[in-house]
């Protein structure tokens, strides 16, 4: 990101928009002096450009930098980036499912992959992901259930108070979670505002919790920490997960598989 482009001509300002966005939208919440940094403008130009694009709604500001506007997310797909290291964590979180079992299933592309692997399984499976919804609506052995809320259309997700009410009525004996990252503490961390409030009731609901994070989310970043490590059982991860990290991880208890 630069403020001139390949051919030397100066970056027009709906061109410094586009790349804010898409840096907060790949990247997570981010403060002035990195955007600026990125875009080669100074501190004062990108703040014009956030107060524009919070006026629009385009973004949130928060002290000394942006987030992503809720809902503003890329659409939800499959992600290309660590596609196969999310397919082996997604493969051996379906090993620790038993038939008959109750399982919560948060949202993102690892819970939609672990999904398929528990297709022809006889399970309830509870969810707030569209996208697992969709992926298990005609499994005839998986007891599914939908939690209701708003829809964030972009994500395939369900949020709000609704949907943390109906996480209150329920339990499940393992919930899958998925996270922005895992910092070098322990702590996990979503930049995803919105889906904190649910990732939080979905770890009050459940009697064990198992994070799902490929090696791409160690040491990892957050605006908001959705628990401690002392609320995980265990961390299904990948080859090259950040080692110190892992060993803070078995140090408070945490079973970590790769």
């Amino acid at each position: 990101m630069r403020e001139f482009d390949c051919y030397g001509r100066r970056m027009l300002p709906q061109r410094r928009h586009e790349l804010i966005l898409r840096a907060l939208r790949a990247e997570g919440p981010a403060p002035v002096g990195v955007l600026a940094e990125r875009l080669g403008v100074s501190h004062a130009t990108v703040r014009r450009d956030l107060v524009r694009l919070d006026r629009e709604g385009r973004l949130t500001r928060v002290h000394g930098g942006a987030m992503a506007a809720a809902g503003d997310g890329e659409p939800f797909a499959p992600a290309a980036d660590h596609a196969d290291e999310k397919e082996a964590v997604a493969r051996r979180a379906a090993a620790l499912v038993a038939d008959g079992d109750t399982v919560l299933l948060d949202v993102g592309t690892t819970a939609h992959r672990l999904a398929r692997h528990l297709r022809d399984r006889a399970l309830t499976v509870i969810t707030s992901s569209l996208a697992v919804y969709e992926e298990l609506k005609d499994a005839v052995d998986v007891e599914l259930v939908l939690l209701g809320g708003v829809v964030r259309r972009g994500q395939h997700s369900m949020v709000g108070f609704l949907t943390e009410d109906a996480l209150r009525q329920v339990r499940a004996g393992t919930v899958f979670l998925g996270a922005s990252g895992v910092r070098g503490d322990g702590h996990v961390m979503d930049s995803t505002v919105v889906e904190v409030p649910v990732k939080r009731a979905m770890v009050a609901a459940a009697d064990r919790v198992v994070l799902l994070a490929d090696a791409g989310k160690f040491p990892g970043t957050g605006l908001a920490k959705v628990c401690g490590p002392d609320a995980l059982d265990v961390v299904v991860t990948s080859a090259g997960a950040d080692g110190p990290t892992c060993a803070r991880l078995a140090d408070a208890g945490v079973e970590v598989l790769r």
